[in-house]
């Protein structure tokens, strides 16, 4: 809470004395010593709204993406509700002489809507840049992990082993066999890091607790303690990752 006031309070200063000084808003009637704090106090509402309503503009899709429709939605909907709160603050502060008429509403709306429109397209156009990571859509998940049996759901798949047309699935939760090509289960892995390193076995990058090279070939020690060969056809590409 304290932040956002905090980055309203500057803004609101600063537009506050600017409006003060020229007599914004018919405010000329009262003493610039209270003109400067109303004033600011105007400004403070309006930046406060103006953040609460750029933030909720931020969500519409149609102009998150794109600086100038993001301020140009968020002074649309908030001149009208500025300029009636003005004018309705002023007229209760000001002497009966310098009050203004309902007949001024027209005159509040148009300067609310101009100084509504250069603030937001000011403030879109400084945070154009900005990322929203809270809008970007998520990774997909590998679509192997659909195929994983109900006792196996949820777990860390760390190896595929092909045993003739079955694939014995090595994982956090135990092993499995289900009815699917190696190949076809490569593909479906695209997402977890891991490869293949035999004709038979696929294995994921963080299942690897060792490997050993000897007699010519390396032999990998999963985490469930299987040991996988690595053929000499897979063992270049291992040793350029560092696997082995």
């Amino acid at each position: 809470m304290w932040i956002f006031v905090r980055r309203a309070l500057f803004p609101a200063v600063v537009v506050g004395g600017f409006l003060a000084f020229i007599g914004g808003f018919q405010s000329s009637g009262m003493p610039l010593l209270l003109r400067l704090p109303f004033m600011a106090g105007i400004s403070f509402v309006a930046t406060s709204l103006g953040m609460l309503v750029f933030r909720a503009v931020l969500q519409i899709p149609w102009a998150k993406d794109v600086y100038w429709r993001a301020g140009l939605v968020s002074a649309v909907l908030m001149f009208l509700p500025m300029g009636l709160f003005v004018w309705t603050v002023v007229r209760l502060v000001t002497p009966p002489m310098h009050k203004p008429a309902v007949a001024d509403i027209p005159q509040f709306m148009v300067i609310s809507l101009a100084t509504s429109l250069f603030f937001c397209l000011l403030v879109a156009w400084m945070r154009r840049n900005v990322t929203h990571p809270e809008t970007h859509a998520l990774p997909t998940p590998p679509k192997f992990l659909d195929r994983l049996p109900l006792k196996l759901r949820g777990a860390e798949v760390w190896a595929v082993e092909a045993e003739d047309h079955y694939l014995r699935l090595h994982t956090s939760k135990g092993q499995d066999l289900i009815l699917l090509r190696l190949a076809d289960a490569i593909a479906e892995l695209e997402g977890i890091e891991g490869a293949q390193v035999h004709r038979s076995w696929w294995v994921a990058r963080d299942a690897i607790t060792d490997a050993k090279r000897g007699d010519g070939r390396a032999v990998l020690t999963l985490k469930d303690g299987a040991e996988v060969p690595v053929s000499r056809t897979y063992a270049g590409e291992l040793r350029a990752k560092g696997w082995i």
